[in-house]
This record gives C-alpha cells, sequence and structure tokens, in this order.
C-alpha cells in the first residue's frame, strides 16, 4: 500500500474548518483569528501535511522566499547584474531561501504586488537611483529590505554597494602618482546619467573631486555601450586639443573595445596613454593588455546583501550603509607619464 498523501481537505477536517481557512492561514492573505489559526496548524503539525512551495507559511508566517528587483534595460551590462544576482540566489539557498526574480520595469507596482502577498519575506533591490521612486514605498513596508545602491537620501534604509566615490578617487590618485596631468573619464552610456543612477553620480562625484585635489585636468564623457561608440570615443579624445594621457574607464562593455581602437590610432599603452577601469577583475585581466583596475565585487556584494537581509528577518539590527572599499590592482596598461617631445 502507497503512503496516504495528506491533502488540504485532510487537514480542513481534522481541523473543523473549511479548506479555504487552511488556504488562508498558508497564504496569510486573510486575516483568521489567532485560535482557528493554531488549531490549523496544529493539524498540519499531526498530520504531516506538507504545502507546496509557494504556500508554505507555518507558525513563522514565512514564506522562505525573497524578491530581488534587477535591473533589464537600456544602459545596463546584463553579465555585471547577472553576477550580482548568481551570488544573491546562491547564498539565498544556503539560507533555504529561494529568490523571486523581479524586473526593473515592475518598479514599484512589482514592489507592492509581492509586498502585498505572502509570496516573499523579505526584498534585495538593485539600481538604485539617487531621487528613486521605490524608495518611499520600501521605507513603508513590513518586509525587510536591503538596497545594493545607495538613493540620495538612504535614511531608514539598508545599503550596501561599492564605494563608487572612493574607487574612482582611488584610479585618479594612482593616475596622479604616475604624472599623468590630464584625464578623461569614459563613463556610462547617457540614459544611465540622465536616471540619475547612484553608482554612476558617485563615479562622476569622485572623479571630479580627486581631479580638483590633484590640481589635474579632466573631462567626464558618457559613452554608449558599443564597439562603434567606443571607436568614436578614442578619436574624440585623441583628436582633442588637450588630449589626456591617461582615461579611466567605468563601462564594462567598451573597456576593449577602447583599448584597441587607442592601438589602432598608433597610441601605445601605456607608454602613449595609461588606461585604468573600474569592472570585475575577469574583465580586467582577459583583456589582450591586462587592465588596471578597481574591481567591481558584485559577488561579494551580492552575499553580503543576502547576510543582511537574512539576519534582519531574525530580528536583528544590522548597520545602515555598509561601503565596500575600493581595491585596486595595477597591471599592464598604467605606467608613467609619457615626456612631452
Amino acid at each position: 500500500m502507497g503512503r496516504h498523501v495528506v491533502k488540504i481537505t485532510d487537514v480542513a477536517r481534522h481541523a473543523g474548518v473549511s479548506p479555504s481557512t487552511v488556504s488562508y492561514v498558508l497564504s496569510g492573505k486573510r486575516s483568521i483569528s489567532a485560535e482557528t489559526r493554531e488549531r490549523v496548524l496544529a493539524s498540519i503539525r499531526e498530520l504531516g501535511y506538507r504545502p507546496h512551495a509557494g504556500a508554505r507559511a507555518l507558525a513563522s508566517s514565512r514564506s522562505n522566499v525573497v524578491a530581488l528587483m534587477i535591473p533589464l534595460r537600456s544602459g545596463i551590462h546584463v553579465p555585471v547584474v547577472m553576477q550580482f544576482a548568481v551570488s544573491a540566489v546562491t547564498t539565498a539557498r544556503r539560507h533555504d531561501h529561494d529568490v523571486l526574480l523581479l524586473t526593473q520595469e515592475e518598479g514599484v507596482d512589482g514592489l507592492r504586488r509581492v509586498a502585498d502577498s505572502a509570496m516573499v519575506d523579505a526584498l534585495i533591490v538593485m539600481d538604485v537611483q539617487m531621487d528613486d521612486p521605490r524608495v518611499p514605498l520600501l521605507r513603508t513596508l513590513d518586509r525587510p529590505s536591503v538596497l545594493i545602491g545607495f538613493p540620495a537620501d538612504a535614511s531608514g534604509l539598508t545599503c550596501i554597494d561599492l564605494d563608487f566615490r572612493a574607487a574612482a578617487e582611488t584610479c585618479v590618485r594612482h593616475l596622479a602618482d604616475l604624472g599623468h596631468r590630464s584625464v578623461a573619464l569614459v563613463g556610462s552610456p547617457p540614459e544611465v546619467y540622465r536616471r540619475r543612477t547612484g553608482y554612476a553620480e558617485r563615479v562622476a562625484e569622485g572623479f571630479h573631486a580627486a581631479v580638483a585635489e590633484h590640481g589635474l585636468t579632466g573631462v567626464l564623457h558618457p559613452c554608449e555601450s558599443t564597439a562603434e561608440a567606443a571607436r568614436a570615443m578614442a578619436a574624440r579624445l585623441l583628436v582633442d586639443e588637450h588630449a589626456p594621457t591617461a582615461v579611466v574607464v567605468h563601462n564594462e562593455p567598451i573597456v576593449e573595445p577602447l583599448v584597441r581602437a587607442f592601438r589602432a590610432a598608433g597610441r601605445s599603452i601605456p607608454g602613449d596613454l595609461s588606461v585604468v577601469a573600474i569592472c570585475p577583475d575577469e574583465v580586467a585581466e582577459r583583456a589582450e593588455r591586462p587592465l588596471t583596475s578597481v574591481a567591481v565585487p558584485a559577488e561579494e556584494v551580492g552575499r553580503q546583501a543576502v547576510e543582511l537581509l537574512m539576519t534582519k528577518l531574525e530580528g536583528v539590527p544590522v548597520p545602515d550603509a555598509t561601503l565596500v572599499p575600493p581595491r585596486l590592482t595595477a597591471r599592464a596598461s598604467s605606467g608613467p607619464a609619457p615626456v612631452p617631445s
């Protein structure tokens, strides 16, 4: 004889309630009296009923699901986004949680939809803008959240990210120490700045602050994330009356095409032109000439975001702000400033 599979109707009969009441206890979609709720939960335990994964909600009212809102839109480099996502999913599984992916386009409505249901216990939000429309809602939710990124006003929130301002300052300082006096920042696509995305603005702030601190000249050049745009940008920089002797790149997809374009134009790297990037280590290491870079620690940030969330779910206080300090690795693409002929 096969083992009898306990059904929701068996639980309802045992507890003396309707199947819909059992469903509401499991989902949390309706308020159920404490007495009835306890009776249903006792029957669940006694009968050994196992609700399906989408309806797991026992005495703790936990779904064991975390929502992760990822950016999949123009101006975003998806491979790096997926590094964050994979790290978050892997870490969540170690804590016996599954991850529900939401896309940026779902915005406030998507967050409200999952928060108003029993679908998720907590939320992680990426691609944070300085004036992010999701922030006011996150402050009002009864579910914990963590932002990967910082809005202009981070009060009442838990945020984590690479310290992008310090990352840009570190790049400029490295180049200034090598004697460079004119530096360009080839940045994110224009729409990223129009959206006032936090990481892009903070890189720009750090760049301009460090240029001023070290008495350099420096200009920010937003750039589309295509090889054609990279070639056009290289040509533009090289014919500039005040052509830079060093370039900081914060735009992962064009790092290699930009370097190739400089070399195709007859510039040796780093003899004529130094290049430093803010990008994941693997992007810097696989370049034809390994690039000096500040690492974007996607795996570390994704892991820490989930760890912060799990701590909050246990009711334990966590820091409001976690800034991962930049780590610059000097490789073959940066060297002393060329001596004017």
